[in-house]
């Protein structure tokens, strides 16, 4: 399987250049022990805490550890030994030399509080999550994220597709994990399957201390139908058979492996975008649609889920356009009073980019409908409007909104 260049790259030796300790975060088997060690490989010593042997060494002995093993060193699964970050802290007072400490985690809750609590000033938390289309794509990435919104609301025309990207229909069933995605000969069925159960034994285990994981899967699965929707956390819990806490605490065990993610409503006032409901997306469609029981393109592309999961893969686009760069994602979705909704609005130096998600190779002016009366409503605010959609090149469809590839992010 040949490597395939991150964007994340470059934000992640700025990092190293700067801070003493960097933290890669992000799911499972998404590349952060492959993007390290391909960059850090000879100058940096690895250590895999994911070792029964390594990680029981450090746990009894976190100074004495960290003796035998000095920096300039690679942490893989930190998450294992958190008691390691404040013997990190320690280290990096007495000798304070950058890049010294790169680390790797797969659930962010207890990194974040145990990496705030130990490496305050001390430490950059990067996100790598699956392959974003871009990187796939045979053109150059863009270098910041507003060259990339040049790109596609502005004037350019597409970049053409890359050899990895074969069609709409295999990038929402097959994925963007970089194994079965870079690896056609990857059975894509039997790795999904594994991730899942690997992630349930493991991460979901030790996040919630639970013995009986049947409740928790069957919550999985109903997340995974409930895609690219306004997220109901009581008819959530309900069809789970759990109460509304057991939910909310689930849900940010998702959140926290990176397995889901939440897009907040934009509103000009800030505090009712934290009591409005969000909606939630899986972070990679194809573990969402093994989930759902999908099988095949034709019964996917033919399915009640296509749309959600068209824009799923559409708004994860652009999610992994702004961590690969090291940047929060200011995405959020818009529905006024009178129920026109526009799918994505992207916010960046005071601007909105409004995108709507259409599953369609024929894109008509009807499709700009919402986005025409949503550039009329926010005046000067409103930057820009593109419909995304299974389309090879950009159209114009009405003034001042075009149909875009969805590979372009």
């Amino acid at each position: 399987m040949d490597y395939v260049p991150r964007i994340l790259e470059r934000a992640l030796r700025r990092a190293a250049r700067t801070f003493p300790a960097v933290l890669l975060t992000g799911p499972r088997q998404s590349g952060k022990t492959t993007l390290l060690r391909r960059v850090w490989g000879r100058s940096h010593r690895f250590v895999s805490l994911e070792q029964p042997g390594q990680r029981g060494r450090a746990l009894a002995d976190p100074a004495g550890f960290l003796r035998d093993n000095p920096a300039p060193l690679i942490l893989d699964e930190i998450q294992y030994v958190p008691e390691l970050l404040s013997h990190i802290k320690h280290a990096i007072d007495e000798r304070r030399t950058a890049g010294a400490y790169l680390m790797t985690g797969s659930q962010s809750l207890a990194l974040m509080h145990g990496a705030s609590q130990s490496l305050a000033g001390r430490v950059a938390v990067l996100t790598l999550q699956p392959f974003g289309a871009e990187e796939l794509g045979s053109g150059r990435a863009a270098q910041s994220i507003e060259n990339l919104i040049g790109r596609v609301f502005g004037p350019a025309k597409a970049p053409p597709a890359g050899p990895k990207l074969k069609g709409l229909g295999d990038w929402l069933l097959r994925g963007s994990y970089p194994e079965p995605r870079a690896d056609a000969r990857v059975d894509r069925e039997l790795w999904c399957s594994g991730y899942i159960q690997t992630y349930l034994e493991r991460d979901v285990r030790n996040l919630l201390k639970v013995g009986d994981l049947n409740a928790f899967d069957r919550f999985l699965r109903l997340c995974a139908l409930r895609t690219g929707q306004l997220l109901n956390l009581a008819d959530l819990a309900r069809d789970a058979s759990v109460s509304q806490p057991t939910a909310k605490s689930w849900l940010s065990v998702l959140e926290a492996s990176h397995e889901i993610f939440l897009v907040p409503p934009h509103h000009s006032n800030f505090g009712k975008r934290l009591v409005k409901a969000p909606k939630l997306y899986f972070a990679d469609t194809a573990l969402a649609a093994s989930l759902a029981g999908l099988g095949d393109q034709e019964a996917l592309l033919r399915g009640p889920l296509a749309g959600a999961l068209f824009e799923t893969a559409v708004v994860g686009g652009w999610r992994k356009a702004f961590c690969h760069r090291g940047l929060m994602p200011g995405l959020f979705h818009w529905r006024s009073s009178d129920g026109l909704e526009v799918d994505l609005l992207v916010e960046r130096g005071g601007r909105l980019y409004a995108v709507e998600a259409k599953l369609t190779s024929d894109p008509r002016p009807a499709d700009a409908g919402a986005l025409v009366k949503w550039l009329a409503l926010h005046g000067n605010a409103a930057a820009g409007a593109v419909v995304a959609c299974d389309i090879p090149q950009c159209a114009s469809l009405l003034p001042g909104v075009r149909a875009v590839p969805w590979r372009m992010v």
